[in-house]
């Protein structure tokens, strides 16, 4: 039997072939990516992230291995906005079969502002992704979705920016997720992107200091994965916008989890370190798991560990 993996999302504005992605700062833009395999296979690229200006980055050790996992504090290294729509997005258009999601981080929330008016103008964006787990510098250093009100306050600027799809990317060191997520669904998100990174640390017990110059970093890995999951059916509990989840993703019964909880798509992050080719492997996994079990329509399972809420 044939099986339907594609979607639409955001009133068909988004429209995927399959609902497999890779997470934001895992996959760079995708250049190197593509010499391994077709990036084009994949059901969308979501992009490093894109800040108003260049940065270089967080100094000293960036990445620790955890038996799980990772921690990093990369500091959202990236060549700024200009480099990105100048250097990047000229090669990414070369394949106008992948939707573009450009992820975009910013320290005010006139940087997002900023961000989303600029790249609304660019011809072949998909969708934005919305990183509200960056500090606030305008409030002491924050994260932007550490509260509703902070969170709602990013979505709703840049809903005013952009006519483009915006999937507001939740932060899990939060209380209450399903406050945060409903506070940007009432102020315009179309969907969201759960979950970003744990704050963890490690300490050389040698040095008897923290690993990272930075002290705390974003776990990200196996270890998230059963936080993930609940997050992912926390919010599915309570709003109907649609999900890409994440958080541990590395294997086609992982993400069948995430879509059993209330996913739409899933985005793959850390695995793609110790096996790139782990979304080409999930794509087929689901595939065969839907002719398995009779499943004509991917979409079909979504939420059904909800009892068909």
């Amino acid at each position: 039997m044939s099986v339907d993996l594609s979607l639409s999302l955001a009133d068909g504005r988004l429209k995927l072939k399959n609902p497999v992605t890779v997470a934001s700062g895992t996959f760079g833009n995708g250049m190197e990516y593509d010499k391994l395999f077709d990036i084009s296979a994949l059901g969308a690229l979501t992009t490093k992230a894109v800040t108003v200006t260049a940065r270089q980055g967080n100094p000293g050790q960036r990445l620790v291995e955890t038996p799980a996992g990772l921690i990093n504090s990369i500091g959202l290294m990236n060549p700024g906005l200009e480099a990105f729509v100048q250097e990047s997005l000229p090669w990414l258009r070369q394949k106008p079969e992948l939707p573009l999601i450009v992820n975009i981080s910013g320290s005010t929330v006139e940087e997002y502002a900023l961000l989303a008016a600029a790249l609304d103008q660019e011809p072949g964006i998909a969708a934005l992704e919305v990183n509200i787990s960056c500090p606030n510098v305008d409030q002491g250093g924050m994260a932007f979705g550490a509260t509703p009100q902070a969170a709602a306050e990013v979505t709703r600027r840049v809903r005013q920016s952009t006519s483009l799809p915006i999937f507001v990317k939740l932060t899990p060191n939060v209380g209450d997720i399903k406050e945060i997520a409903l506070a940007v669904a009432a102020a315009g998100a179309d969907g969201f992107s759960l979950i970003n990174t744990l704050l963890g640390m490690a300490i050389d017990i040698h040095k008897r200091r923290p690993t990272l110059q930075a002290t705390f970093g974003g776990l990200s890995g196996p270890a998230i994965r059963p936080i993930a999951l609940r997050m992912v059916y926390q919010v599915r509990q309570v709003s109907p916008l649609p999900i890409i989840g994440m958080g541990g993703i590395a294997t086609w019964q992982d993400a069948l989890e995430f879509i059993l909880a209330g996913a739409q798509v899933v985005a793959v992050g850390t695995a793609l370190f110790s096996n790139p080719l782990a979304p080409l492997e999930i794509i087929a996994g689901l595939e065969a798991y839907c002719r398995r079990e009779g499943v004509s329509r991917m979409q079909d399972l979504v939420a059904a560990a909800h009892g068909g809420s």
